[in-house]
């Protein structure tokens, strides 16, 4: 969901999606690049990722990748998921107002 959430923003290679998931979550989530790389392969075999070559800000050659319609609708899916997940969880810790 995470690596979804951040190719929707834009096309990033694999190290510039970690820096993203870092920074964004101040660096409480950390991303081994040994699980994103397969990860980002996963993705693409369910379609729900693209990627192409191309060259980094530094001028090196860099796989990008991009997020594909399929991938936004299973985006939706997962956050949906998540959300009833995150609210069940309040609710067992006495965390939704309610007793």
């Amino acid at each position: 969901m995470l690596v979804l959430q951040t190719l929707s923003v834009g096309d990033l290679h694999g190290y510039a999606i970690a820096q993203h998931i870092e920074r964004i979550s101040r660096d409480v989530l950390r991303v081994e690049q040994g699980s994103l790389y397969p990860a980002l392969e996963r993705l693409q075999r369910a379609g729900w990722a693209t990627s192409k070559w191309g060259r980094s800000p530094t001028g090196r050659r860099a796989r990008y990748y991009t997020i594909t319609a399929s991938g936004r609708r299973q985006l939706g899916q997962e956050i949906s998921e998540f959300d009833k997940m995150s609210l069940a969880i309040d609710r067992v810790l006495g965390r939704d107002g309610g007793a």
